[in-house]
C-alpha cells in the first residue's frame, strides 16, 4: 500500500467514526463488542475496492501506451477491459462494449485467466467474433459453439469462468447456456440499433443525470439472459468507469445480493428494511466519497471475514 493509500484508509476511519458519532450508529465495527480490529479491517476492503476502481482509471490516463496484444485473442496478453479501453481509444466504440459484455459473462479464471473469452472471441476461429458479426449471425455462433465447446472445455481441463460466473455454462442451444446468454444480449440491444444509441436513449430519457440513467439501464437488462444483479451492476460500472456512457450507481442495489446485503446488515445491525439500509449507504457513500461500486465491493468483501483483513 503506497502512502496515498495509507493516508486513504486513515481518512476513512475518521468519516466512519464520524458518521457513526452523527448520523447513524455503526454497531458492525465500532459497536461495544465488536473486535477493535473490525474498524481497520473494513477500511483496507473500502480502500482494495477503491484501488480496483481507480485500476481502470489509470488504465485509460495511458491507453495509448497499452499494447496492442491486449486486444488480440491470439496473443497470451489478452485481456478484454484494457481492450476495451483500446478500441475505444481507437473509436471502435462498439467492439467496446462488446468487450464489456465478453468481460462480465466469462469473468477471469483464477487458473485459466481470460480463456474462455480470449478463446471464444478468436483465438480459435479465422475470423474473430466480433461485434458486427455476431450482431448479425446469432445463428451462426450458436451452432459454431456447439461444435466446438467440448474443445474449449478441455484445453485446460478447467472449468473456464470466473468466481462470479462458476455456475454459468458454455452450452450453444440450452436456455442457460452461453448462446442463449449472447442471443438475449444481442437482441437487447437490438441491431441495426448500436451500443451508443441505446446509452444515448436512456441517458436522454433520464435528463442527462448519470445515476437515473444507470437505473434505467439497470432494470432494462431484465431481459438479458443470466444477467442478474450483480452481472447488470458490473456491466454498467464498468462502461461508465471506461467512459463509455455517462452513467453511474446511485445506490447498492442490496436486494437480491448476496454479500453486500450481509455486509450492510452487518454494519448497521438488524431491525432496518432493505430500503432502509440502501438510504443509509447512500449517507454514508455521499460522506466518504468513495461511490456506491467502491462501498457495494468493499463490504461485500469485508463481511467474509469481518476481523480479520484478507485480500481478495
Amino acid at each position: 500500500m503506497n502512502k496515498r493509500h495509507v493516508i486513504l484508509c486513515k481518512t476513512l476511519s475518521q468519516k466512519l467514526i464520524g458518521f457513526h458519532r452523527q448520523e447513524v450508529p455503526l454497531p458492525g465495527v465500532l459497536g461495544q463488542n465488536c473486535a477493535p480490529t473490525r474498524l481497520e479491517t473494513l477500511t483496507l476492503q473500502l480502500v482494495d475496492s477503491y484501488r480496483r476502481v481507480d485500476r481502470v482509471a489509470n488504465l485509460r490516463t495511458r491507453s495509448t501506451k497499452l499494447s496492442r496484444n491486449c486486444s488480440d485473442p491470439v496473443h497470451e496478453s489478452f485481456d478484454p477491459i484494457k481492450a476495451a479501453i483500446r478500441f475505444q481509444e481507437e473509436g471502435l466504440i462498439e467492439e467496446a462494449f462488446w468487450m464489456v459484455f465478453l468481460y462480465v459473462h466469462f469473468g477471469k479464471h483464477p487458473k485459466s485467466g481470460w480463456h474462455y473469452a480470449r478463446t471464444i472471441y478468436g483465438k480459435y476461429d479465422d475470423q474473430r467474433w466480433s461485434w458486427s458479426r455476431i450482431s448479425t449471425d446469432v445463428r451462426g455462433f450458436r451452432s459454431w459453439l456447439d461444435a466446438h465447446q467440448d474443445y474449449f472445455k478441455s484445453c485446460y481441463h478447467l472449468h473456464g469462468f470466473g468466481n462470479h460466473r462458476k455456475y454459468e455454462s458454455l452450452d450453444a442451444y440450452s436456455d442457460n447456456g452461453t448462446g442463449a446468454v449472447v442471443q438475449s444480449y444481442v437482441n437487447w440491444i437490438a441491431p441495426p440499433r448500436t451500443h451508443k444509441q441505446l446509452v444515448d436513449k436512456f441517458t436522454a430519457d433520464g435528463s442527462g443525470n448519470p445515476t437515473k440513467a444507470f437505473d434505467a439501464l439497470y432494470h432494462a437488462m431484465d431481459c438479458v439472459c443470466r444477467f442478474g444483479r450483480l452481472a447488470r451492476f458490473d456491466y454498467l460500472c464498468m462502461i461508465g468507469k471506461i467512459g463509455l456512457a455517462d452513467i453511474q450507481p446511485g445506490t447498492t442495489y442490496l436486494k437480491d445480493s448476496t454479500g453486500p446485503l450481509e455486509g450492510a446488515r452487518l454494519l448497521f445491525g438488524d431491525g432496518f428494511t432493505i430500503q432502509e439500509l440502501e438510504e443509509h449507504l447512500r449517507e454514508l457513500g455521499r460522506m466518504l466519497d468513495l461511490g456506491m461500486q467502491v462501498l457495494e465491493d468493499g463490504l461485500c468483501n469485508w463481511q467474509k471475514n469481518p476481523d480479520k483483513y484478507q485480500r481478495y
